[in-house]
């Protein structure tokens, strides 16, 4: 007796498959169930001379708020005093911006580009400034320098 193709749905390393179909299938799974953190799906595909094909397929469920933490990474090394901020925000909750945003520092590349700004306008001031004629014969002022043009 020859059995038809049928694929069987694993979930995690559930001994009974949480879907039997004949394939092809458009499967849909309500993850409200599952607890968030990482899960894994395990397809065999079984066809009509017996032949099991096996797939294994990693996902991670996020039902629950948003967590972010600001002032530790992951594998970090530390010593002593650890300060470190940490922000939970779910989807259901009515907006709150004080509560959405997670407040982090100021990257080092912004730092290092407004400073380039600032050098490259105070330059440009100098090189490039031209007084009124009403100033330009005072004492503060020197004609034939190396910053007049």
């Amino acid at each position: 007796m020859t059995v038809g193709s049928r694929i069987r749905i694993y979930l995690d390393d559930g001994a009974e498959p949480i879907a039997d179909y004949e394939p092809p299938v458009a499967v849909r799974l309500n993850t409200h169930g599952l607890t968030d953190g990482k899960h894994l799906f395990r397809i065999e595909a079984h066809d009509r001379s017996g032949h099991i094909g096996m797939r294994e397929l990693p996902f991670q469920v996020r039902n629950g708020p948003g967590i972010t933490v600001s002032g530790i990474r992951a594998d970090a090394i530390v010593h002593d005093d650890l300060n470190f901020t940490v922000n939970a925000f779910g989807a259901e909750e009515p907006f709150e911006p004080r509560r959405a945003e997670s407040p982090s520092p100021i990257p080092v590349w912004v730092w290092v580009l407004s400073l380039a700004i600032v050098a490259w306008s105070a330059w440009y001031a100098a090189v490039l400034w031209k007084p009124p004629p009403a100033f330009a014969n005072t004492p503060t002022y020197v004609q034939g320098t190396m910053w007049q043009h």
